[in-house]
């Protein structure tokens, strides 16, 4: 049996599909299925829900931060230092996550990480604490760390691991903890 189906009709199923195919996303269990960042909606530092499709056509860095780390100062400041250099020019987007699950190195809450980024100059976007290993950990970052594979195994060895995303959203370089990131400042210019 055939049907007939309208346009209207089928543009509505067609938007159904989507939007299921996004709210999925969101759980911890369906991390697998996304073709890119932008499947993931993530909270910002402030409790709202930011879709990654905002960063559509952009370079992205997505960084694992902690205030209380021995690589703290170097890698705020050179990521401050990138975003100012290219955020205008290039439109790189640097999304940092606060996690307190290396040495318990980001205690703070939302309003202490944000002044704590203000007062080191970081003007980048800063979403919510999240854990980055385990049971429990983000479902972006567990597709991160599907598609850009770590040395000695895939998870997060310690604070500020870094991810190079393309324009369509896509990982395509991980930096460890100790990779300072005007180091890799070349790399990006492939991406742009």
């Amino acid at each position: 049996m055939v049907f007939a189906v309208g346009r209207p009709l089928l543009a509505l199923i067609t938007t159904r599909l989507i939007s299921c195919r996004f709210s999925a996303m969101a759980t911890a269990d369906n991390w697998k299925n996304a073709s890119s960042i932008y499947d993931f909606t993530v909270k910002d530092i402030k409790g709202n829900e930011v879709s990654l499709e905002k960063y559509k056509g952009h370079v992205c860095i997505i960084v694992n931060v902690a205030s209380k780390c021995g690589l703290t100062a170097t890698n705020y400041k050179e990521l401050a230092e990138l975003h100012d250099k290219y955020h205008e020019s290039k439109g790189l987007r640097i999304l940092a996550f606060p996690c307190n699950q290396f040495g318990g190195q980001e205690p703070g809450s939302s309003e202490d990480i944000v002044c704590f980024a203000m007062k080191n100059n970081a003007n980048f976007d800063l979403f919510e604490k999240v854990d980055v290993n385990g049971d429990n950990a983000s479902p972006l970052w567990k597709y991160l760390k599907s598609k850009q594979g770590g040395t000695l195994g895939n998870f997060i060895k310690w604070n500020f691991t870094k991810f190079v995303i393309d324009k369509n959203g896509q990982p395509v370089e991980r930096h460890g903890p100790t990779d300072e990131p005007l180091k890799f400042e070349k790399n990006l210019e492939k991406y742009w």
